[in-house]
């Protein structure tokens, strides 16, 4: 009797101990995090489908899930609501939010130029510049988006006043070229592969070029950080330890385009963004490759150039104290492994 209930001890411990080993416990389950893209098929926002390919979140031990949103005003309001942790999208929504009560944070920023172009059809030759906006339909991504700051910026840097031309969302890529060649915009602000895109068939031609640091410069007078990741301040202060995990991710991810070709980069990206047309898609990315930072590092110079922009034209910025030091932290790049 008393050998029989040894036996069935060892054997129930057996089982429990394989039950263990099987079964993975909370603290080896990968952190699930959501993050809203604001059109992650657009070369401006690449860092995020190349982690997740090259396998940089699971190494870190996160379960990320990449949302796709077209306009990064609707990713932004993704955000406010609760329903994802992190987004996708340009530094300049910290600045716009914080004149409103709401403090968001780049905790990795990923350019240093906004990597978009003014385009403007070519059936419209008597829009030589933006001063010859009014009048006209502007295509942006969506109403409140950084593309439509751009847009106002350039007008208003150049005369026109903001009711004097309108803004219409149009998103990207088959969207926004349909609504250039139905004449429903006469220009409009969009990125790669959309630009190469309407430049190969002629439809259209560069009015205002930010996919270079040096053009950014002459367009808005200085270093204009846009594509980051931006996330609630006191979510990343209550989150520190994923927030550390997410920033390991993306500046090796950043590393890995500074030391890489865009051939070698493409390769990793999904087919479908290269739209039919790979050695086209490779190309823009070469050109513009240089606007992405090495590191994830806010540049020194550049929220205040954004500052500067956004003030030229929101009236709700304006006299206002913005603490641009609460708009982005790197404290999280800086400790990257």
């Amino acid at each position: 009797m008393l050998a029989r209930t040894l036996f069935h001890s060892a054997a129930l411990a057996a089982v429990l101990a394989t039950a263990s080993f099987a079964m993975p416990s909370a603290a080896q389950a990968d952190t699930k995090v959501s993050i809203m893209v604001g059109g992650y098929e657009m070369q401006i926002y690449l860092p995020a489908k190349l982690t997740e390919s090259l396998g940089y979140f699971k190494d870190e031990g996160l379960d990320v899930e990449l949302l796709n949103e077209p306009a990064g005003v609707d990713a932004e309001n993704e955000l406010l609501a609760g329903d994802v942790q992190g987004v996708v999208g340009f530094y300049d929504h910290s600045i716009d939010l914080q004149a409103k009560g709401k403090f968001v944070e780049s905790v990795v920023q990923f350019s240093q130029a906004p990597g978009e172009v003014e385009l403007v059809s070519t059936k419209h030759p008597e829009i030589k510049s933006p001063a010859d906006f009014a009048g006209k339909n502007l295509g942006v991504t969506g109403l409140g988006s950084s593309t439509n700051f751009l847009t106002q910026f350039l007008a208003v840097k150049n005369g026109v006043k903001l009711g004097d031309f309108t803004s219409v969302p149009v998103g990207a890529g088959n969207t926004f070229i349909a609504a250039m060649q139905q004449d429903k915009i006469q220009a409009g602000m969009t990125t790669e592969p959309t630009i190469s895109r309407l430049l190969k068939t002629g439809e259209a031609s560069v009015l205002v070029d930010m996919r270079t640091i040096e053009g950014t410069k002459q367009a808005l007078g200085g270093t204009y950080p846009a594509a980051s990741l931006y996330m609630d301040a006191a979510w990343v202060e209550a989150n520190k330890e994923t927030v550390q995990k997410l920033a390991n991710a993306f500046v090796k991810t950043l590393k890995f385009i500074n030391t890489h070709s865009a051939a070698e980069i493409a390769d990793k990206m999904p087919k479908d963004f290269y739209v039919g047309d790979k050695e086209g898609y490779v190309k823009a990315l070469a050109d513009g490759k240089a606007m992405f930072t090495p590191d994830g590092v806010m540049p020194a110079d550049g929220p205040k150039t954004v500052l500067s922009v956004l003030s030229a034209f929101k009236k709700d910025l304006q006299g206002k104290e913005i603490d641009l030091s609460k708009t982005y932290t790197t404290e999280f790049v800086k400790n990257a492994k």
